[in-house]
């Protein structure tokens, strides 16, 4: 079976780990894993954790002061807003009762599909790292997410064992029934991960003693010496993590139980927060898309003839709760002719008068009965017909819907035909709302393909037959192999509909968590996979590029969790994440038109994650880029301005930053100016206003078309001396002296701010004790700063080994030549942390500045690069791309309008013979990641040069001294050794 790989430097991750565990910094090291130097008789300084007679629980040194001033340096590093008030509301907990400390919650917004599970997975691991943050519970809204977070703890074991130091930790479901697991939970002092469904501890949680001890976990157990085992549970202290929090604690009963767990703090995550509290990470939906962190959305739209040739209903609802009602769908005259439209009718009404007097509807179809008994609706009309709810006669949905089938079928094969040679399994997802038109029982309870499997397996046989189809394998599988069905069973076995929330429904979403790996194998003949509109969240599959929508009425579920079952970008038989954006678009089949879609999709990005499409904030303008004495700096607010109040003036956007329709960067003749002083930001700013647009990211099926791989031009003589010249592998080896590195991090050391003394709170409060209870009230609070009377230090050298991978005379050397060590004494983690930073950043200087490069042996395996693997014919968006002459492709795809342009010069230019912008599977290896230049060239001046050129929008990039700027430094040095001339080009007359 396939194992699943992890990329552990995607920046957008690590950035949001780093918002949670920055929040604590100033914490004192915990973690068992460093040894204590003992220096004086006033025991160990950094010994652990806070410990009772029930366990061992976390504990935090630093004040609410400081957590409040990390936070507010975090929001701003990640352009988040906050308020004073809001940064000032601690939610104070009242279990238990002896614990005065404000207990805050903090959010982490991430869209479905870039991995929110594996971050809060490395924020455990990277807590614990730093701080020594021990015990964590993990609360989850359903067995499905409970299902997949242990898939997920259960496939990344290894590779965040091999990212820290192989640490020894611990995970479990909590069970009713092995209450015994919370005592080891409680005192183990190794790292302890607990997944616990929120119903396990809130049922009967706000009812009766009584009711409430009913409840396993609140009850006493033999098992724990007569304690109940939620108490192991508050002794740890956990960091609660809370997965969908908007599932889990929406009601005030939720909200009280995990008040219950006294929790340290809640870690929220979700894509779709309710309340994002103290919010220090947001990748919302726009993000995403512009990173290229999920798949492209191509939808694709079934809309039947709206011509009224046929009387068609269809029963939507039926309720009795303010009389008795229904509405029904039917054709309904408009000035463009019929349409399909829902309208509301009771007893006695005519759907003759209620279509605009349509013909179809004249005789008969007046409305004799509605029966709104629950589980027997229906609508008797006048003409002795009757519907049951959900029913339809007339029309051509029956049409519509095998159209849909079959076009999906068809998109999955071609699909199969462009990445069957990368190792790459494809899979598809219909959403259908009522399983007996999938799986059907004839008169003796035995399983029959219903409509929705007869029409797949006809549109799979003729689709199968094609010729350009006859190389994919598996089409020689047995058909009922290909395609099942995934369903909730009754007690007999049946098949049946669920509304998505049954014990039923979790069983069945068990099955397919289960299966995730299974699923993703080439051997596994299983492609086409059915199943109810209710699926939640809780799956997905990296490797769902179609989706279909069967739903005989409009879709209920929200498009985004809709799509969001196949958003994720896919993996190869490797386990390998594949970034190809020509792979990594989703097909969506919908039953309503392109613009219906798009126009509910953008209502739900916007009402559920507050951004906006189309609009351009002024903020955003202020976040581009220039450079300034060799660095790169925001432009700032007052530039910001500036330019809005010149796109104004063109009419590119109006005062509120909306968009226009005259900003059409594809319109022949189109310009746009800025003033002198910001004109060389002109394409980035292009770039910002596309970036807001929807049609970005969801654009229709007819935009895509074939860019046709030019066989004869990749054959001639000039392509095969270019691609000669820079297709050798290399692999590279680091230079420096030890001494370059003491004197540069000596001097580092120096300038660092003073390290200040960790302060500590004083609370002071009232106990009163009255007929009602015993309560208290704060009196006082007090920050104070202790004595430096430190008798003990961690050891210094094994943390900065760690973090560094320096040998100890090299860090001895650096500590006593920057004459800072007794600092140490003031605040030993912080001493430590900001050394190790300053050591990190200036080996990492030095390993760029001396990196050296080598070419492969040619009997090495992968010594060069194959020409194979530039792609025949592939499918790309015209709406992106550009028509050339001079390349081996017939367009050009460009990613702003700085790359689109240095392509149209390139072509009309007659000294440029051949250019060819490097595909994303073109990297040079370098210490910081992989690099992908841009642009291999051709020039004819008397004789033929080979370059490489990479575009950027500035010449001053190069003075940057950022990872991007340290890859390209990389890539210099690559092709260097190569003998190939590369440099950086603000356009093409540079070249």
């Amino acid at each position: 079976m396939m194992k699943l790989q992890f990329d552990p430097n995607q920046q957008f991750q690590l950035d949001a780990v780093s918002a949670v565990a920055d929040l604590f910094e100033g914490q004192p090291q915990n973690a068992p894993e460093y040894s204590v130097i003992k220096t004086g008789s006033l025991g160990d300084l950094f010994a652990g954790h806070e410990q009772t007679e029930l366990g061992i629980g976390n504990k935090i040194s630093i004040t609410d002061d400081k957590l409040k001033e990390n936070l507010r340096a975090i929001q701003l590093r990640n352009d988040i807003e906050s308020t004073q008030s809001e940064l000032e509301t601690w939610e104070h907990f009242d279990i238990p009762a002896n614990q005065p400390r404000p207990i805050p919650h903090f959010s982490v917004e991430m869209e479905t599909g870039t991995g929110k599970t594996y971050v809060y997975l490395r924020t455990i691991f990277e807590l614990s790292h730093r701080y020594g943050f021990q015990k964590f519970t993990i609360v989850v809204p359903s067995v499905a997410i409970r299902e997949g977070v242990l898939k997920n703890i259960e496939i990344t074991a290894e590779h965040f064992k091999a990212l820290y130091n192989n640490k020894a930790f611990e995970y479990f479901v909590y069970d009713a029934k092995k209450v015994n697991r919370l005592r080891h939970f409680a005192t183990s002092n190794t790292l302890q991960i607990q997944i616990i469904n929120i119903d396990s501890f809130r049922k009967n949680f706000t009812g009766t003693d009584d009711e409430r001890k009913s409840n396993v976990i609140y009850k006493e157990s033999d098992k724990l010496s007569g304690r109940q085992p939620i108490e192991f549970i508050q002794a740890t202290r956990p960091i609660v993590i809370i997965d969908e929090p908007q599932s889990v604690d929406g009601t005030e009963k939720s909200q009280e139980a995990i008040k219950a767990l006294n929790p340290l703090m809640t870690l929220r995550f979700s894509a779709t927060h309710r309340n994002a509290y103290n919010l220090v990470y947001k990748l919302d939906p726009v993000k995403a898309f512009e990173l290229r962190l999920v798949k492209q959305i191509v939808v694709a739209s079934a809309i039947g003839d709206t011509s009224a040739n046929d009387s068609f209903i269809k029963i939507e609802e039926i309720e009795y709760k303010k009389g008795i009602k229904a509405k029904v769908r039917i054709h309904v005259q408009s000035k463009d002719g019929p349409k399909e439209k829902a309208v509301a009718v009771k007893q006695g009404d005519d759907l003759f008068h209620k279509s605009g007097e349509l013909a179809i509807y004249q005789n008969g179809y007046q409305i004799a009965e509605i029966n709104a008994e629950p589980g027997s609706e229906y609508i008797r009309l006048s003409n002795g017909k009757t519907l049951r709810l959900g029913q339809e006669v007339g029309g051509i949905r029956d049409d519509i819907w095998k159209v849909q089938i079959k076009h999906t079928v068809k998109k999955h094969l071609e699909k199969e035909l462009q990445v069957q040679a990368r190792g790459i399994k494809v899979l598809s997802l219909f959403f259908i709302d009522r399983v007996a038109n999938y799986r059907d029982y004839d008169s003796e309870g035995k399983p029959i393909a219903g409509k929705f499997a007869h029409a797949f397996e006809e549109a799979f046989k003729e689709l199968a037959k094609e010729e350009r189809f006859k190389d994919i394998t598996w089409l020689k599988e047995p058909i009922d192999k290909i395609h099942d069905g995934y369903f909730s069973k009754d007690k007999k076995g049946a098949l049946k509909d669920t509304n998505g929330s049954t014990q039923a429904d979790d069983d069945v979403y068990n099955l397919i968590m289960k299966d995730k790996e299974r699923l993703l194998s080439i051997g596994e003949p299983l492609r086409f996979i059915f199943s109810h509109s209710a699926l939640r969240e809780g799956w997905d599959n990296p490797n769902v590029f179609q989706i279909c929508t069967l739903n005989e009425s409009r879709s209920a579920i929200k498009k985004r969790q809709e799509i969001g079952r196949g958003l994720r970008l896919p993996v190869d038989q490797t386990g390998v994440r594949v970034f190809d954006e020509s792979v990594n678009k989703l097909y969506v089949m919908a039953n309503e038109s392109y613009e219906d879609f798009a126009r509910s999709l953008q209502t739900e990005y916007e009402e559920d994650c507050g951004v906006t499409f189309g609009k351009v904030p002024v903020t955003a303008f202020a976040k581009l880029l220039t450079i300034v004495n060799g660095e790169e700096k925001p432009i700032g607010k007052d530039a910001a301005e500036a330019i809005k109040a010149s796109l104004i003036s063109q009419n590119f956007i109006d005062k509120d930053g909306k968009i226009q329709p005259s900003f059409d960067p594809k319109k022949t003749g189109f310009k746009l100016t800025l003033p002198t002083e910001f004109s060389d930001l002109v394409p980035s700013v292009v770039d910002l206003l596309s970036q807001h647009q929807i049609e970005k990211h969801i654009r229709r099926e007819k935009d895509e078309r074939i860019n046709r791989f030019k066989k004869e031009v990749a054959l001639s003589p000039e392509f095969q001396a270019l691609w000669g010249q820079i297709k050798p592998r290399t692999t590279y080896r680091v230079e420096f002296k030890t001494d370059d590195l003491v004197a540069k991090a000596v001097e580092a050391i120096n300038k660092m701010p003073n390290i200040e003394a960790p302060k500590i709170r004083v609370d002071a409060g009232a106990v009163n004790t009255g007929k009602g209870g015993v309560t208290t009230r704060a009196v006082s609070s007090a920050i104070e700063s202790p004595v430096n009377n430190t008798k003990s230090i961690p050891d210094i050298l094994a943390y900065l080994q760690n973090e560094t991978e320096l040998t100890r005379s090299t860090l001895v050397k650096i500590l006593k030549t920057s004459k800072r060590l007794d600092e140490v004494f003031v605040n030993p983690q912080k001493f430590m942390d900001q050394v190790a930073s300053i050591i990190k950043y200036e080996l990492h200087r030095l390993l760029i500045d001396g990196i050296k490069y080598e070419k492969l042996a040619k009997d090495a395996e992968d010594s060069e690069w194959q020409m194979v693997l530039f792609k025949n014919e592939e499918l790309i968006d015209y709406l992106s791309s550009l028509e050339v002459k001079k390349s081996i492709y017939e367009h050009i795809v460009y990613e702003s309008e700085v790359e689109k342009e240095f392509a149209k010069t390139l072509d009309e230019r007659e000294d440029i013979k051949l250019f060819v912008k490097l595909p994303a599977w073109f990297k040079v290896e370098t210490p910081i990641g992989s690099y992908n230049p841009d642009w291999a060239i051709i020039k004819q001046d008397g004789k033929a040069f080979y370059l490489v050129r990479e575009t950027k929008s500035t010449k001053d990039f190069f003075k940057l001294r950022t990872s991007e700027a340290d890859k390209i430094r990389c890539g210099i040095q690559h092709f260097k050794e190569l003998g190939v001339d590369f440099d950086i080009v603000v356009n093409a007359n540079e070249v």
